[in-house]
Order: C-alpha cells, then sequence, then structure tokens
C-alpha cells in the first residue's frame, strides 16, 4: 500500500520557560548544567509562569485552571496550518486520529473534540502510543485496505506534558516543552511525499519505565532509558538507509527530540553529518508525540524534491516506531 503525506502543521504556546527560569526556581540547576547534560535552552508552556513560580506544579490537579489554552486549542491551530497548506478543507477530511503522551481527557477522545472545533463531521478517535503517538496510525494504515479508508485523514498529536511535570524535581523540569503538530495523509491521492517503511515494535515487560499516573507526575528510569532510545533508534535508522537508500538523494535524519545529547549519540553512531541532522529539542525540549514531526514541519517549505528523510521515535511502553519520508515533485 502506498501511503503520501500532503501537509504537516505544528503550534507551540507563547510561554516560555526558558533555564534562567528554572535557575530561579532555585532547584539545584542553572543553564550550563543544562545544556551540558541535554543540550536543551528553552521550552513553551500552556501553564502560566506565575503559577509554575509560585506552586512548582506540586499539585497537578490544579494546573487545569492554570492553563493559558489546551490541548484541543494547539491540536487545533495546527490542523489548520496543515489545511492551508495542503489547500484543503475541513469538509475534504474523512476521518480524524489523534493521540498523546497524557491526553487532557479520559473521554471523550481528544479526536472528537479537535474535529468539532475545526467542524469536521467524520468518524474520529484517539490511538495514544505515547511520543510514538504519531507514528502509529502510519503503522496501522500499511496494513488496511486503502479502498477502505477515505481520501483524507488528519492525525493530530498535542502534547502538553508540562502539566505533568513536578518543577521541584529538576531531572524532568528541564525536558519538557509543550506542543501540537497535525498531518494530512492519503492512501488514494499522491501528496508532496511517500511514506514509506513503516514499522513498529515495543517491549511490554518494560512498560513501567517511562510512567504518568492519571493524577501524578512523569517519571522514567532515565539512564536505561536512554540507552534503549539511542540503541533503537541507530537500529531503524541504519535499517531503512539499507532499505531505501538511493544514489544521489541525500537522506536526513530526525529522531525523537528527547535531548540533543541522545540525538547527537546517534548522529555519531549512524556516520549523520551534522548538516543532515534536524531538530529544534534545543528551543523547544522534549515535546513528545509532536516532537519530530514538528522538527518536519518548521521547515516544510524548505525540503526539495530530492530529499529523503528517515524519521525514528521512541516511547513509553517501551515502543519505537520509523520510516522514510521520500520528496517529489
Amino acid at each position: 500500500m502506498t501511503l503520501y503525506l500532503h501537509a504537516t502543521g505544528h503550534c507551540f504556546p507563547e510561554n516560555e520557560i526558558t533555564n534562567q527560569f528554572l535557575e530561579d526556581l532555585d532547584i539545584g540547576t542553572n543553564d550550563a548544567w543544562i545544556v551540558d547534560r541535554v543540550g536543551i535552552r528553552s521550552r513553551r508552556t500552556i501553564m502560566s509562569l506565575d503559577y509554575i513560580r509560585a506552586t512548582r506544579n506540586a499539585d497537578p490537579r490544579a494546573s487545569v485552571e492554570a492553563r493559558t489554552c489546551t490541548q484541543t486549542d494547539l491540536g487545533a491551530r495546527a490542523a489548520e496550518m496543515a489545511l492551508a497548506r495542503a489547500g484543503l478543507a475541513a469538509s475534504d477530511i474523512g476521518m480524524v486520529i489523534a493521540g498523546s503522551s497524557a491526553p487532557d481527557w479520559v473521554t471523550p477522545a481528544e479526536a472528537c473534540a479537535i474535529a468539532a472545533r475545526l467542524g469536521i463531521a467524520a468518524p474520529a478517535f484517539d490511538i495514544s502510543s505515547a511520543c510514538t503517538s504519531f507514528f502509529v496510525p502510519l503503522y496501522l494504515f500499511s496494513m488496511m485496505d486503502p479502498a477502505r479508508l477515505p481520501e483524507f485523514i488528519l492525525i493530530v498529536t498535542p502534547d502538553t506534558m508540562t502539566s505533568s511535570v513536578d518543577y521541584r524535581d529538576r531531572s524532568a523540569a528541564v525536558l519538557w516543552g509543550d506542543a501540537a503538530t497535525a498531518a494530512i495523509v492519503s492512501t488514494k491521492v499522491p501528496g508532496r511525499a511517500e511514506i514509506l517503511g513503516t514499522m513498529l515494535g515495543s517491549n511490554p515487560t518494560s512498560h513501567d519505565k517511562v510512567t504518568v499516573p492519571r493524577w501524578g507526575f512523569f517519571h522514567q528510569e532515565g539512564q536505561s532509558v536512554q540507552k534503549f532510545a539511542i540503541k533503537t533508534m541507530t537500529t531503524m535508522i541504519r535499517e531503512l538507509r539499507t532499505k531505501f537508500l538511493a544514489p544521489g538523494r541525500p537522506c536526513s535524519f530526525i529522531g525523537h527530540q528527547a535531548n540533543l545529547r541522545m540525538l547527537e549519540s546517534v548522529c555519531n553512531a549512524c556516520a549523520i553529518p551534522p548538516q543532515r541532522h534536524f531538530h529544534n529539542v534545543c528551543d523547544y525540549g522534549n515535546t513528545g508525540a509532536a516532537g519530530s514531526t514538528s522538527v518536519l514541519s518548521g521547515r516544510w517549505e524548505a525540503w526539495s524534491s530530492e530529499d529523503d528523510v528517515a524519521i525514528a521515535g521512541v516511547g513509553a511502553g517501551l515502543t519505537w516506531s520509523s520510516y522514510l519520508l521520500r520528496f517529489s515533485r
């Protein structure tokens, strides 16, 4: 089955958590410490900065009242950008799928709220797989009958993990930022790029390595998760290049935007030159399910018809997934 990507969109909230902001919280960190370990200088949040200063988000249930916008807001804005780029109307969308690491609602599905905001009357449901939530629908489409799918499908991945961060814990506070991405795909109508080689893997025995309780804080076994991420992304990139590397076509890399040092390790292992490694984690932090797609979307107009982009992601579960994006005329 052939799967086409027609357009992407992204949205970041306005409130900025700089390294200086975190240093002022007096949680035992500073700009040099953060940059040295994770390479992040800034990130965005949907929460009020005054709220974080005053409470350190000690009770994550209270963060609902401190939000300046919702995941639905961010997701709808990202989707509007994708629709505009694709030259499509809301009425052209035949299905909406959303997914994130920590959705605003247990029920209803966030996809329904986003579809309602956009005025889309079509089947809408969530497929949440933490940071691999964008990858999973692509993998599922590869196993489906194209004739039974609508012409255009909207995938939205809003992630606002800062609401689940304990800002007394520097190990988590330095990592996370909020964002949303959207993409319009089709199995029937050729688009600007073709999605190749989708895969999905999982190790459920490690499901407790990264967790977010319903009313609790983000927690992970940082060292073991980072080793897992480096190893699996390195393997996925090597496999994509082995299967799809084409003479005369440069292959770029976009990885899971967890932290810059992890991405640099993957680049070193795969001999990826700096000019072929695209990322935004330095400016936006780990944006979860929105991460790799926000990098892709941020330079959407810059991709040429000669570009191949190997994209790899990892997430809680533990899960891993990848695909190659081949742009064309």
